[in-house]
């Protein structure tokens, strides 16, 4: 099944500003789509076009890359093999799952600078250190990030309009309980299904959560194997199973030690990049001075982790599908229980890394006390921040958004409250509900 996604305009944008010059590298984890959308834009942008898959090659066409340094002989052997005839400036070749071929990779340099074809790589784990090692990594590529589906390609694949909400949030006014009531319904299904197209899919197609949840759990198992791999001791494993455990603890950092069951060591470092680079998980770094640009007092050492998607999130929390059915009830009922209200906050994380913003988070301490303060999410326009804070259901106590804009108020923009309510305010604080926060973001 063939959704809609955002990604396609951002090609578009390649193929009329860089093709020529750059090769497209379409980056994600596994199962986000990357190579269904690659394969789709070929199809309906080009006059032809060759999908080479180094997860799935043959032998003979293996051997056609022991010629690439010819490029000539090169391109008629890959013709050949493929069956498949290229019309110069008119075709692309996509190289899916480069990261297995790493010299394939390197030679990108060298044949978008011969002209004849456009080039698309597709690639997960592109920047581990064993699938970079001994090549020179090319200034040729034009990264593009690939995410889970977010909540408006949701709501284009179940059918449904998005258009409405975004009106809704430019009106900036209450819309009434019934209204808000089904929206956020039909949010919480995002929440629940989650944003990788397979899951997507399951959910169109009318399968059950049981098995939505199956099709999860494959996806899960395939990023377990892949961490594996990377770093067979399986500590890397457990700080990805972690994840839910220790948002659920409301630390203020991730602590990898807790995660791990084990001292930290110097390679635990190395393992943290490595599951970055999978893109399996999003990192929210704390800052230390908000009055600063965000970037500039982010602390490297101190983070929070939270899952790539809120679907595949609610699988990891769990051992079995049936332990999850009782979520999924919960959730779509909204009974979930108020210590789960980490969820909501996972699926800001997702909203917000799929506008392409970086994640940053603020803690501080209470006077005369242990405890802290905490700020969910930190944006930024121009030189002033946005405080965001997502609660899952109650909105009356928000004393912390409330200190900080007072101890930051020549700083701030404007600040938020997330949550399931209505469209409110409390003085200069905005009071919204999730669903809304995607076209905030539009507007940043």
């Amino acid at each position: 099944m063939i959704f809609k996604r955002k990604v396609y305009d951002k090609l578009l944008e390649w193929k009329k500003s860089y093709s020529g010059r750059y090769a497209c590298l379409l980056e994600g984890a596994r199962r986000v789509g990357k190579s269904t959308i690659a394969e789709e834009f070929a199809k309906n942008e080009y006059d032809s076009y060759i999908v080479v898959n180094f997860a799935n090659i043959t032998d003979e066409m293996l051997d056609v890359f022991k010629d690439i340094a010819k490029l000539d002989v090169f391109f008629l052997r890959l013709q050949a093999e493929s069956g498949i005839s290229l019309k110069e400036r008119k075709s692309v070749i996509i190289f899916d799952e480069i990261q297995l071929q790493p010299k394939v990779r390197q030679a990108i340099k060298f044949l978008v600078k011969d002209g004849r074809y456009d080039y698309i790589e597709t690639g997960s784990l592109i920047s581990i250190k064993k699938n970079v090692q001994g090549i020179v990594i090319p200034s040729e590529e034009h990264r593009i990030s690939v995410y889970p589906m977010d909540y408006e390609e949701f709501m284009w694949a179940i059918g449904k309009d998005s258009n409405p909400i975004r009106d809704i949030y430019k009106a900036n006014v209450a819309i009434g309980s019934s209204t808000n009531r089904s929206l956020m319904r039909d949010f919480r299904l995002y929440m629940a299904v989650g944003g990788m197209p397979q899951a997507v899919e399951a959910y169109v197609q009318k399968e059950n959560f049981e098995y939505i949840d199956n099709v999860k759990r494959k996806i899960l198992d395939l990023y377990f194997e892949d961490l594996k791999k990377i770093d067979p001791t399986g500590r890397l494993s457990n700080i990805y199973k972690a994840i839910p455990s220790q948002l659920a603890l409301k630390k203020k950092h991730f602590v990898v030690s807790s995660a791990t069951g084990k001292k930290q060591t110097s390679k635990d470092e190395d393992r943290f990049f490595e599951l970055l680079d999978s893109k399996t998980v999003l990192c929210c770094y704390h800052v230390a001075n908000p009055e600063s640009a965000l970037a500039q007092t982010k602390d490297l050492d101190r983070f929070k982790l939270y899952a790539s998607d809120t679907g595949l999130f609610i699988s990891l929390m769990f051992d079995d599908s049936k332990q999850a059915n009782e979520i999924y009830a919960k959730l779509l009922s909204d009974k979930l229980d108020a210590n789960l209200g980490y969820l909501y906050e996972n699926v800001a994380a997702q909203i917000i890394t799929a506008s392409d913003k970086e994640l940053y988070y603020h803690t501080w301490l209470k006077e005369n006390s242990s405890h802290h303060f905490e700020i969910d999410f930190l944006l930024s326009k121009g030189h002033k921040i946005i405080p965001l804070e997502i609660k899952s259901s109650a909105t009356r106590n928000h004393e912390s958004i409330e200190k900080f804009a007072t101890k930051y108020s020549k700083k701030i923009y404007k600040e938020y409250l997330f949550s399931q309510k209505d469209v409110a305010h409390v003085g200069q604080l905005q009071l919204k509900p999730l669903y809304m926060l995607p076209f905030l973001l539009e507007q940043l």
